[in-house]
C-alpha cells in the first residue's frame, strides 16, 4: 500500500505574510482515505471580493461574476466523498486568473513599466483576459484607471505562485505514491458562443497532448451515456493549467471539463436550479469510474483505500 509523501511546511505551502485579502485564498481538501490519484480543481469558482478590489472598479459584484464559473465547486463534493482530493479557490477570476501564465499581462493596464519576462502578445491578453484581467465577460472593463505595476506583481506573488506551488506539489505527491496522477480541471461555459449553441459538455486535452486517449474516452462515454451532448477540444481545448500540468509521458494527465451553464443555473440571474443536483451526480459518477479505471491504479495494491496520513 503506497504512502503519501509529507506535505510542504505551512510557510512554504501557504501564501506570503501580509497577503490576507482572502481567508483562505484557496484550500486543498483531502479525503481521509484516498481511493485514486485524482485531483479535482475549480480555479474560477471564487466569489470573495476584497473591499480594496471593489474600490478599484465601478462594477458591482454581480457584474464581476460574469466571468466566474459559478457553482462549479459544488459539483466536487461527490469526488471528495469517493476518496479524491479537491482544490477549492476563493479568489475571483476578475481579480486574478489562475488559469494563465504568471505574467500574461497587458502593459496598457498598468501605471509603470512591467519587469521582464512578460507575455503581452498572447491571444488571451489581447482579448482582455490575461493573468490580471482587463475585462469581464461581454467585454466590460473592470478598472476605473490603470493599476500600479506593484499591485499586479503583488497579486502574483501573494496568490498565483503559492496556488501553483500547491497544485504542482500535490500532483507530484500523487505521482510519487501511485506512479501516476490525474488532474480534472472543472469549468463552466455559456450556452451559446458566436451565435451558436454549444455542446452540454466540452472536454479539452490540448488536442491529445495533455492526457491519455483512455482518459478522454472514459469521460466522453460517461457523459454521453447520460444523454448529454459532448464535444472534444472545440471550442475549448484547455487553458494554461491543462497545458502546463498535462504530461502523459510522465504519467501525469490533465483533462479540462467545461459544463454548459444553462444545464444547472439561470444564465441571467446566476441562480442555480434543479439541474445542479443532476450535474453534481454526473460528476460523482465520473469520479466513480475513475476509481475503477486502470488509469487510476498502479497494480493490485491500489484497489484498496489507503490513508495519506500514515
Amino acid at each position: 500500500m503506497p504512502a503519501m509523501p509529507a506535505e510542504l511546511p505551512p510557510d512554504e505551502a501557504g501564501c506570503l505574510p501580509g497577503c490576507s485579502e482572502f481567508d483562505p485564498p484557496f484550500e486543498l481538501v483531502e479525503p481521509v482515505a484516498v481511493s485514486a490519484p485524482v485531483l479535482f480543481n475549480s480555479p474560477h469558482s471564487g466569489v470573495t471580493f476584497p473591499p480594496s478590489f471593489l474600490a478599484q472598479t465601478p462594477l458591482s459584484q454581480a457584474d464581476l461574476c460574469r466571468s466566474a464559473d459559478l457553482h462549479v465547486d459544488r459539483f466536487l463534493d461527490g469526488p471528495l466523498a469517493l476518496g479524491m482530493s479537491v482544490l477549492r479557490v476563493n479568489i475571483p477570476r476578475s481579480f486574478l486568473d489562475l488559469n494563465r501564465e504568471a505574467h500574461e499581462l497587458d502593459p496598457t493596464m498598468f501605471a509603470g513599466r512591467l519587469p521582464p519576462p512578460v507575455n503581452s502578445g498572447s491571444l488571451r491578453v489581447s482579448s482582455g483576459y490575461g493573468t490580471i484581467p482587463r475585462l469581464v465577460a461581454e467585454g466590460v472593463a473592470i478598472y476605473r484607471r490603470p493599476l500600479p505595476v506593484a499591485e499586479a506583481l503583488r497579486r502574483i506573488d501573494c496568490y498565483y505562485r503559492p496556488y501553483h506551488r500547491l497544485l504542482a506539489t500535490h500532483l507530484a505527491r500523487l505521482r510519487q505514491a501511485f506512479g501516476s496522477a490525474i488532474l480534472i480541471d472543472c469549468h463552466s461555459m455559456p450556452s451559446h458562443s458566436g451565435g451558436h449553441a454549444l455542446a452540454d459538455i466540452v472536454l479539452g486535452n490540448r488536442n491529445g497532448r495533455s492526457c491519455s486517449p483512455e482518459l478522454m474516452r472514459l469521460a466522453f462515454h460517461w457523459f454521453e451515456s447520460l444523454g448529454l451532448s459532448v464535444a472534444c477540444n472545440t471550442p475549448y481545448a484547455g487553458g494554461f493549467i491543462t497545458e502546463h500540468y498535462g504530461k502523459p509521458g510522465l504519467g501525469q494527465h490533465a483533462l479540462q471539463i467545461e459544463v454548459h451553464r444553462a444545464l444547472y443555473m439561470d444564465e441571467k440571474s446566476y441562480v442555480p436550479h434543479e439541474g445542479l443536483a443532476r450535474l453534481a451526480d454526473a460528476m460523482t459518477g465520473f469520479a466513480a469510474r475513475l476509481v475503477r479505471s486502470e488509469e487510476t491504479r498502479v497494480g493490485k495494491e491500489c484497489r484498496s483505500r489507503w490513508s495519506p496520513y500514515h
